[in-house]
């Protein structure tokens, strides 16, 4: 998939009309950088293209360690049904505080999966601590740790700081953004290393963090072991039932400037 496809809710995700609706973000790690770096996380991080995750040698030149890996994705059926089929007989995550092995965030903006899997890529694993202090970023996690799910949500939806950062990242990519209004079928899912050393799938429309299994200290997320909990599972379950193929890859790791 190239990286000028642009991320959005997927069917069945759109809040109602009367919410907060974004211009989606362009999938392009110059944008998600800019992005991140205005927010408040430090310039010695930033995002890459993943071109292949068979491929040794271009496996190779992705930047290390990789902190965080998102997966952009058209929605397909099958990733419906089993979307719906895992979180049926759970519960609402209700967790809060500092002992959460990861900070995840309930999306209730439209258009904003993007922001949300930015969001979960910075705020959890080895990239948390190069979050610049005082920064927008940095006061936005303070805020937003001891809160619940539902206010974590509303402290999002109702940031100045967020919503002109993302405005502004969403007017800079190489192609024409379309309306906060237009319904655009991609999304995004970023896999992180959490404090427990466990590799979590976070999704904003989901009810809450996915334990997908644990890493050793020296394994990260683009780990042959990370890939296999991970992104290859979603291509094997996509591919064996027929679903759609098309995806791509970023991954947070140190700039190369």
């Amino acid at each position: 998939m190239s990286t000028e496809q642009l991320s959005a809710d997927p069917h069945g995700a759109k809040p109602p009309a009367a919410r907060k609706r974004f211009v989606p973000l362009e999938n392009n790690p110059e944008v998600m950088t800019s992005l991140i770096h205005k927010l408040g996380l430090s310039p010695t991080l930033s995002f890459h293209d993943v071109f292949s995750i068979d491929e040794p040698d271009l496996l190779a030149i992705v930047p290390r360690p990789a902190h965080a890996l998102l997966l952009i994705f058209p929605v397909s059926s099958v990733y419906e049904a089993h979307r719906a089929a895992e979180d049926g007989p759970k519960g609402e995550y209700e967790g809060a505080g500092e002992g959460e092995p990861v900070v995840w965030f309930r999306q209730t903006i439209g258009n904003a999966c993007g922001l949300i899997g930015l969001l979960h890529a910075v705020c959890n694993g080895g990239a948390r601590g190069e979050i610049v202090p005082g920064s927008d970023l940095d006061n936005l996690l303070a805020e937003a740790i001891p809160l619940n799910p539902t206010n974590r949500a509303e402290l999002l939806y109702n940031s100045p700081a967020l919503e002109a950062a993302h405005a502004d990242a969403a007017a800079g990519g190489d192609t024409s953004a379309p309306a906060a209004d237009e319904r655009v079928d991609l999304h995004f899912v970023t896999f992180v290393k959490g404090a427990d050393g466990a590799m979590w799938e976070l999704d904003g429309r989901r009810k809450g963090p996915l334990q997908r299994g644990v890493l050793d200290a020296d394994e990260d997320v683009l780990s042959e072991r990370a890939l296999g909990m991970g992104v290859r599972r979603f291509i094997e379950r996509e591919g064996e039932a027929g679903g759609d193929l098309r995806f791509s890859l970023i991954v947070l790791g140190p700039s190369m400037d």
